[in-house]
């Protein structure tokens, strides 16, 4: 695959095949970000990287070691991958049209960098809005690079977070206590279930512990995955996922070992607390990722692989809906905004819950996108980024070519 590019992403036009598996990818995505981000719902151990002591059941143990295998660290890479491919068709759509792009994409990051810091306060500190915003301004700077400079690039990002993740936990830069996280681990759990201004404190009070971890780690290696989907996006290299069969098969032939070898690891040594798991699983996972995806691309080609697209995609065009809306009701069924369940819920249930929530989701996102052209969140960050009211409705149901990605970026 040729990475040479001209100064700008290219305008050619794509089938519209492209639409319905990028939003599928989207979708599949959803589902590894909501099995990842429930668990911090279920349990305030969960931001001190300790699991709950009260929940130490084989089965507990082996939901742990499942999502840690196959779910964390890989499906955040996948969103930003296709952040940054959806940037690439956000600018030939602006180049088509005749219209200025940097402007527009410059309100569509304000407007993201406030609902995530809403989303932050209110419902989940562990927000990723906010930091795809300010790493969106990097990826405008950027947006002219050469794709082989900005895959050099993320590979660069990537391993200089590994390095510095070992650097840390051989020379005991960042010493991990246990005891003091199980401490800290029952002092948030107690806050979420406090009242609905005992939780916002309580975020508040995490979000400085959050920024280290998204400056040091999170961010860069965020970062990494939009070039990568810069590069990709630039030639168009998903526009017809069934004539690069060959080179989708490699990624899987190279990525589920490497990814898995990795994965193993993290799950065995019990999650990102291990420095050492942590910076070969910021080597491995995004081989991982790389593999989900090429798999789904490959199945997405086939009868019944289409008809699981099909499935997926509602869920894809409208993610910034869904990850806001598992967020809500996360909060309403875990913390004190709601039923007040953190901390007794044991992981096995958390993650049932997770799959049943996904497919609803799925069920109202087929419902909503067969009647409106946008999600209620994409609307409104459209209504920001064009400065008007967005048409809301379909006319009589019929599909159009309105399409979105995380951020809301109609392509």
């Amino acid at each position: 695959m040729s990475t040479r590019a001209a100064d700008g992403p290219s305008t050619r036009p794509e089938p519209g095949r492209r639409i319905l598996d990028l939003d599928a990818l989207r979708g599949f995505a959803l589902l590894g970000i909501l099995v990842v981000n429930i668990g911090f719902f279920a349990s305030g151990y969960a931001f001190h990287q300790v699991h709950d002591p009260a929940f130490t059941s084989p089965l507990d143990r082996g939901t742990h070691w499942l999502v840690a295998m196959f779910f964390e660290m890989k499906f955040y890479l996948l969103f930003s991958f296709l952040f940054g491919y959806g940037f690439t068709l956000q600018f030939d759509s602006a180049r088509r049209r005749g219209v200025g792009f940097t402007g527009r994409f410059l309100r569509r990051l304000v407007g993201l960098f406030a609902i995530g810091a809403l989303h932050a306060v209110l419902l989940f500190q562990g927000d990723i809005l906010t930091t795809y915003a300010v790493l969106g301004l990097v990826l405008l700077a950027l947006h002219r690079a050469r794709a082989r400079t900005a895959v050099i690039t993320a590979a660069v990002l990537v391993g200089l977070v590994a390095v510095m993740m070992r650097w840390a936990g051989m020379s005991g830069a960042a010493p991990f206590d246990a005891e003091t996280a199980l401490a800290a681990g029952e002092a948030t759990t107690a806050a979420l279930a406090g009242g609905p201004l005992t939780v916002i404190g309580e975020h508040l009070e995490s979000l400085p512990r959050m920024l280290v971890t998204l400056v040091g780690v999170q961010g860069p290696v965020a970062l990494a995955a939009f070039l990568v989907g810069l590069a990709v996006g630039r030639h168009r290299v998903l526009a017809d996922a069934g004539a690069h069969d060959h080179t989708l098969r490699l990624i899987q032939w190279v990525g589920f070992p490497v990814g898995l070898v990795g994965s193993l690891v993290l799950a065995d040594l019990g999650g990102t607390a291990d420095l050492y798991a942590l910076s070969l699983a910021l080597l491995t996972a995004p081989f991982l990722s790389a593999a989900y995806a090429a798999t789904l691309l490959r199945l997405f080609q086939r009868g019944r692989g289409r008809r699981i697209a099909a499935a997926l995609a509602p869920a894809g065009r409208m993610a910034l809906s869904n990850y806001l809306g598992q967020s809500l009701v996360c909060a309403l069924l875990f913390t004190g905004f709601g039923l007040g369940l953190v901390g007794r819920v044991a992981p096995p249930f958390v993650l049932l819950i997770a799959v049943v929530l996904f497919a609803v989701q799925l069920w109202l996102s087929a419902w909503w996108m067969a009647w409106h052209r946008y999600g209620p969140a994409e609307w409104f960050l459209r209504a920001v980024t064009n400065l008007e009211v967005p048409d809301w409705r379909r006319r009589e149901g019929r599909p159009d070519r309105a399409d979105a990605d995380l951020s809301g970026a109609p392509r």
